[in-house]
């Protein structure tokens, strides 16, 4: 895998952007090929006080993807919950509409089908991924670990900063029926996309804060007629859980993975 770090100009946002970038290389082995053109692309978000350089200084990810065709894509979204804010920041708009772009500028051969795009991240980020998949139809699997992917009856005392939150989302009376709720979203994607809705995966810690939370959204999705596998087993809102899942998204979507391999 090579490492690339990208400085560009987000025309949306008006400020200097960085993304970083894992990249396959092509090997030798006839047996091991990494394809050169089309690869597939897989998102990888971070979560609250995270950025760009979060998933490859703390999960290691870098070995983690080595065995497989992929090329990963780490973004920032600040604290700015993957979302057009209503302090006028799009990053929404400035990570699924300008980056992939961007992102062909320098690298072309990543593959712009949504069949070969994926989405996956943590708490903030695995809210993010659903959020982005179901709004967008630019991907056909997205992972959730840890997601904070439900808003539902979340006291206002439990918030804590409002003025943040409203600045975020606006309205939080208004949150359940806007384009930031993963259920609206959820509930409008046949009317918006069609029948072609992405597959999803999600999993959470017994111990996690977000527990219920995942539990009543994924419940909703299946209602929904939703493709998603669910996960649960003891753990808490921390890297250590994160890390060993990813081996289990990475067995979800339609890639070339071998596990042995990367543990060798």
């Amino acid at each position: 895998m090579a490492l690339l770090k990208i400085d560009y100009y987000s025309e949306i946002l008006g400020m200097v952007r960085t993304v970083n970038v894992l990249y396959p290389e092509p090997r030798k082995n006839p047996d091991k090929d990494v394809p050169t053109t089309d690869i597939p692309v897989l998102y990888l978000l971070h979560g609250m006080s995270g950025n760009q350089d979060s998933w490859l200084n703390r999960s290691g990810i870098e070995r983690i993807v080595r065995s497989t065709n992929l090329a990963v894509v780490m973004p920032s979204t600040d604290l700015a919950w993957y979302t057009n804010t209503t302090y006028g920041a799009r990053y929404y708009d400035a990570i699924v509409t300008e980056l992939p772009q961007v992102l062909q500028n320098f690298l072309p051969n990543l593959s712009t089908k949504r069949e070969k795009n994926f989405i996956a991240g943590l708490s903030m980020g695995g809210y993010g991924a659903f959020k982005i998949a179901l709004a967008s139809n630019k991907f056909s699997y997205a992972a959730s670990l840890s997601g904070a992917i439900s808003f539902e009856k979340v006291a206002r005392e439990e918030i804590g900063n409002l003025a943040y939150w409203q600045g975020i989302f606006g309205d939080l009376d208004k949150f359940d029926e806007s384009v930031n709720s993963v259920q609206k979203l959820a509930s409008d994607f046949t009317k918006t996309f069609g029948d072609e809705k992405p597959k999803l995966y999600a999993w959470c810690g017994h111990q996690d804060f977000l527990y219920p939370a995942n539990n009543f959204a994924v419940q909703d999705l299946k209602n929904k007629d939703f493709d998603i596998i669910y996960e649960t087993a003891d753990g808490t809102h921390e890297w250590y859980y994160w890390t060993k899942m990813m081996d289990r998204v990475l067995e979800f979507l339609p890639i070339k993975y071998n596990q042995e391999e990367r543990l060798s």
